[in-house]
């Protein structure tokens, strides 16, 4: 069973910099476009940005030029480069395959002060 495993969450002033990082566990998602969501308060879920098996990334407009997704195959890991942060980023943050295939993980709390 695939395990998602979020990390590198935290408390951070508007202006500063956060590296998020995504452990797969239990399959290898080199075949498989892998994106990052998240969930604010009082909102939905929303799709942050994916990165493909070729290395293709694409965002969500509010994050274009500030957040930067990247992979390492051979750790099986997904990371997350947060730069220019806002309090509208603030957010628990989850990756997951781009189609929302794996069982969710428990995410990592993003909290950017004003």
């Amino acid at each position: 069973q695939v395990q998602l495993v979020e990390s590198g969450g935290g408390l951070v002033q508007a202006g500063g910099s956060l590296r998020l990082s995504c452990a797969i566990s239990g399959s290898s998602f080199s075949d498989n476009a892998m994106a990052w969501f998240r969930q604010a308060p009082g909102k939905q879920r929303e799709w942050v940005g994916y990165i493909t098996r070729d290395g293709y990334t694409k965002y969500l407009d509010s994050v274009k030029g500030r957040f930067t997704i990247s992979r390492d195959t051979v750790k099986n890991e997904v990371y997350l480069q947060m730069n220019s942060l806002k309090p509208e980023d603030t957010a628990v943050y989850y990756c997951n395959r781009s189609d929302s295939g794996f069982r969710w993980g428990q995410g990592t709390q993003v909290t950017v002060s004003s």
